[in-house]
């Protein structure tokens, strides 16, 4: 059984799906063990006590470097036994080393179809602003392992999603969200806890 840990910053909409999963049976091979917010007040951190998971809280700011923030959040992952990360709308950049340590092990999904409206400054509302300005007919979502370059990991999935005449973002975000993020990212997940991805033609192994 592989122990998963979500970070988190905001509403928790992610991490609810891959709740939901859990309790439909829907994750093979692994369980929630723990919530990592770097915003005390996460509405995530309230859903996933009502889900009995445990939670913890690290904010950037309380460590004097990147490195730092980095060292004492793999100090905790180890410590609760952690086989896979998933960064579910985690606002705070991790660094190198980090991802490093985890290589193959940390899962994202990001509100467009990678290699599209991704990168630095591509977040949130900020996606779907930059599709509608651009004239997209399809946008979407993607599903990836995360490197020390923004967005830049190995792609695990990907699923488009229409692009309406009256879209506005927030409309867009909605759609994004049920038809492919929360559909790709438990699947993912799953996938990973069972020993099903890989990454360049080699089985991701599970630690």
């Amino acid at each position: 059984m592989v122990n998963i840990a979500v970070l988190v910053s905001g509403g928790g909409t992610n991490l609810q799906a891959l709740i939901d999963a859990q309790q439909a049976g829907g994750i093979e091979d692994g369980r929630l063990a723990l919530v990592v917010s770097s915003n005390p007040e996460a509405f995530a951190l309230i859903r996933a006590q009502k889900a009995g998971v445990e939670t913890a809280v690290m904010r950037r700011r309380d460590y004097a470097s990147a490195e730092e923030y980095g060292a004492e959040l793999s100090a905790l992952l180890a410590e609760r036994q952690i086989g896979l990360v998933v960064l579910a709308g985690f606002m705070t950049v991790l660094p190198d080393s980090f991802c490093k340590a985890y290589e193959n092990r940390i899962i994202n999904v990001h509100p467009s179809l990678i290699p599209s409206f991704c990168g630095e400054g591509f977040y949130g509302l900020h996606v779907h602003e930059a599709a509608l300005k651009k004239g997209v007919k399809v946008s979407g979502a993607t599903v990836h392992f995360v490197s020390g370059v923004v967005d830049g990991g190995p792609i695990i999935a990907q699923k488009a999603v229409a692009v309406l005449p009256d879209d506005t973002p927030e409309t867009l975000q909605k759609r994004v969200m049920t038809e492919a993020e929360w559909v790709l990212l438990p699947h993912a997940v799953s996938d990973f806890c069972a020993g099903r991805l890989t990454v360049d033609g080699a089985v991701v192994k599970v630690r």
